[in-house]
């Protein structure tokens, strides 16, 4: 494809590329505009192809795009396989050098929230042909050619994410797990991880690396590969290209929070017999919320009103936690409900302490 020399004069003037580390995950456009949170500044690899969308240059996979950056980068036409670092322009302070020239071109005013505008800073760019077989690695970059399909893989077991491989979890059965192959993983739900001579525990490490064959039904959710499993057993570990990263990643240095709760901050009039929903920003891990939510009568004396007892339940699909009060709350008093320091979401960053402030309304 020929780009225009007016936006490849913008594009390379932004300035050197910053260093890549040895981590890279393998994804799709879908995914970065789904958890642009869990991407920021994480080295992906994709597939697609470049499109002209107004005055910008995109990549375009499936049916999703995002904008680029190229620096003294080829853009070819048909499909092709993609570096680069994904960058959430509204977690970087204005005027940050890596997407000055791009900010500018923009005219950003105000500048934008985290997760409104996202740009690909791309580093090398090969042309590459459509999927054809299933494997872990086709799944992970064209899960649109295997959509609804019946295949059978092989991986790497990897518990329930223990690894953070992926950004998000299905949330489908207790027995979900992750499948890695090299850099690239899938979701296998609806599936027990036992066969002949085997039980493996999806929360225990111990019981990662062992290498599984799989069969089941595609299904791509925000991007993401699941397989709904039909049967499993123990296979031969694949032969294949090295991994680019030596180890499990770090957890990332972002922080999970609070994006929405029902009731909101401040509400009044809420049912007697209400429950309180919170949806976080990633995944949590449902062991770190043992102990860590707090809800009571605010304004009273020490001891004077008991807790109200309540039962917590996690939406893994839906990222939300679900409050539920054993018995209607008092009327017209005012509850507090704490995220106490400690939770932490599924790849182990911590999630920012938060609290939330409603009034009952009468009986």
């Amino acid at each position: 494809m020929r780009v225009p020399a007016a936006i490849v004069l913008l594009l390379v003037a932004a300035g050197p590329a910053p260093s890549q580390g040895p981590a890279r995950r393998l994804t799709t456009v879908a995914a970065l505009r789904e958890y642009p949170s869990y991407f920021h500044l994480q080295n992906v690899l994709l597939h697609g192809e470049f499109v002209e969308s107004g005055t910008q240059i995109v990549v375009r996979g499936g049916e999703r795009d995002i904008p680029v950056i190229l620096r003294d980068t080829s853009t070819p036409s048909g499909l092709v396989e993609v570096r680069g670092q994904l960058i959430d322009v509204g977690r970087l302070e204005a005027g940050d050098a890596r997407v000055a020239a791009y900010a500018q071109a923009r005219n950003f005013d105000p500048w934008p929230r985290p997760g409104e505008e996202l740009v690909l800073l791309v580093t090398n760019v090969t042309p590459t042909q459509p999927a054809v077989t299933p494997s872990v690695r086709a799944l992970a970059l064209q899960p649109w050619r295997f959509d609804g399909q019946k295949v059978t893989i092989v991986g790497q077991f990897r518990g329930r994410n223990l690894f953070g491989d992926l950004p998000s979890a299905p949330g489908k059965s207790r027995w979900d797990f992750v499948l890695r192959s090299a850099d690239s993983a899938v979701w296998v739900t609806d599936l027990q991880p036992r066969g002949r001579g085997f039980v493996l525990s999806v929360d225990a490490r111990v019981d990662t690396g062992r290498w599984l064959q799989v069969s089941g039904t595609v299904a791509v959710t925000r991007g993401l590969s699941t397989i709904v499993g039909m049967t499993i057993a123990e296979a031969e570990a694949e032969a294949g290209p090295p991994t680019e990263e030596e180890a499990p990643p770090p957890p990332p240095a972002e922080p999970g929070e609070v994006v929405f709760s029902s009731p909101t901050e401040g509400e009044v009039d809420v049912p007697a017999a209400g429950r309180v929903r919170v949806q976080f920003s990633r995944g949590i891990d449902p062991m770190s919320l043992t102990g860590r939510i707090r809800a009571g009568y605010a304004g009273a004396p020490a001891g004077a009103d008991p807790s109200p007892e309540f039962t917590v339940a996690y939406d893994g699909a839906n990222r939300a936690v679900e409050i539920r009060f054993a018995r209607p709350l008092e009327a017209f008093r005012t509850i507090r409900i704490e995220l106490l320091e400690g939770i932490r979401t599924f790849d182990g960053a911590p999630v920012r302490p938060w609290t939330l402030t409603f009034s009952v309304g009468g009986n």
